[in-house]
């Protein structure tokens, strides 16, 4: 299972350690190693929130996911992004950016911290909006039934998610940011991408996931009736066809939003863009492989307040990137955090299922779906 599973990521760390120790020998190899552990510590909430998107997708979709989604991930958020974002700034080309990221790599990290501030707004506000939608859901299971409760009830007022982002964005670009234009701007088209991309992904969940002539299958029908949920896409049958497709967009923006502070974060560590593609390629890799693993393993339905607390692990990382805009929060913070919040969410989840064992506890709803872990 484990071989299975990480496999590809097993054999991508062996050869992305030997490049590495090839272009700078033992310094290089000893980065790589670094930046791919931060980029795993950083991401670990994000493979929770991936594959409780995932094992909705249809296999074709997963597959596309797993394929072409680590290369968008991989080569595309770790080293061309990087470079579009330094020569947009720059005014230069993809080579001239390459070329400056290669023999001056100080002045090509000072580029990419002053576009942090725009960068760190988009994808901060797409975050907090994907963590105000899940606390503000009305949910059988809570995890913190103290805080969680009265954060449901306030959130059946209509848009209030929205509300809030919008508001937390006008303090930060009022009183965090340097230009409040350029934050104003980027948080909000970072709110506008999470309400279309999700927006779309319940539409066509809801076109495609009732078949009204097929009476045989009642347990995909009443999957298919289920009410969508407001904290990501819609929890329907098996997303195909434009659904999947929406539902993979929503995936790689999301993993998008998290990778923008990992490369940020990975300047502190190397300024080299070769030793940085590198070893966030290699941790995205393993991202990938939890994601499976998570699916395969029924591991959410299993640990049920890991969904949660990787949506509150979410919170915190956009609360981190929206602070950043104007004061530098250190990489171990918001690792710190995360994996934090995790590990917490995973030790209440044990003692939920111990109680659950002695009969202590109601039942809850994990067991109730049927897991898709064959079609991974």
């Amino acid at each position: 299972m484990i071989l299975r599973t990480f496999g590809w990521s097993f054999a991508v760390t062996i050869l992305g350690l030997i490049v590495a120790f090839l272009y700078d020998g033992g310094v290089g190899l000893a980065l790589v190693a670094v930046l791919a552990v931060l980029e795993i510590s950083l991401s670990f909430d994000n493979a929770v929130v991936n594959a409780k998107v995932l094992e909705r997708m249809s296999p074709f979709w997963q597959k596309i996911f797993l394929t072409v989604g680590i290369a968008i991930a991989v080569f595309g958020m770790r080293l061309v992004f990087p470079l579009v974002i330094v020569g947009i700034t720059a005014s230069l080309g993809p080579i001239e950016a390459f070329d400056l990221a290669l023999n001056d790599s100080h002045r090509y990290h000072e580029l990419m911290r002053d576009a942090y501030p725009t960068i760190a707004a988009f994808g901060g506000m797409f975050l907090m909006m994907l963590f105000l939608e899940f606390v503000f859901e009305e949910r059988s299971e809570k995890w913190l039934p103290w805080l969680e409760a009265p954060l449901a009830r306030i959130g059946k007022l209509n848009q209030l998610a929205v509300v809030v982002a919008g508001g937390a964005l006008v303090v930060v670009a009022n009183y965090f940011a340097d230009d409040p234009g350029d934050v104003m701007i980027a948080g909000v088209l970072g709110m506008l991408t999470y309400i279309l991309v999700n927006g779309l992904g319940e539409l066509f969940s809801e076109a495609g996931g009732v078949d009204d002539d097929d009476d045989e299958d009642d347990e995909a029908g009443e999957r298919a009736a289920e009410p969508a949920r407001r904290g990501g896409p819609s929890e329907l049958a098996l997303a195909t066809g434009k659904a999947g497709f929406f539902l993979f967009l929503y995936l790689e923006v999301l993993d998008a939003s998290f990778s923008f502070d990992g490369v940020i974060g990975a300047f502190a560590i190397s300024t080299d863009p070769i030793v940085i593609a590198l070893g966030l390629g290699i941790g995205a890799m393993y991202i990938r492989s939890l994601t499976v693993f998570l699916v395969r393993k029924g591991t959410l339905h299993e640990y049920v307040y890991l969904e949660h607390g990787a949506h509150w692990a979410i919170g915190a990382l956009a609360v981190c990137m929206l602070v950043g805009i104007g004061h530098h929060v250190p990489e171990w913070i918001t690792g710190g955090l995360g994996a934090g919040l995790i590990i917490a969410a995973f030790l209440s989840s044990i003692l939920r299922n111990r109680r659950e064992e002695s009969g202590a506890a109601p039942g809850g709803p994990s067991g109730d779906k049927e897991l898709h872990s064959s079609q991974v």
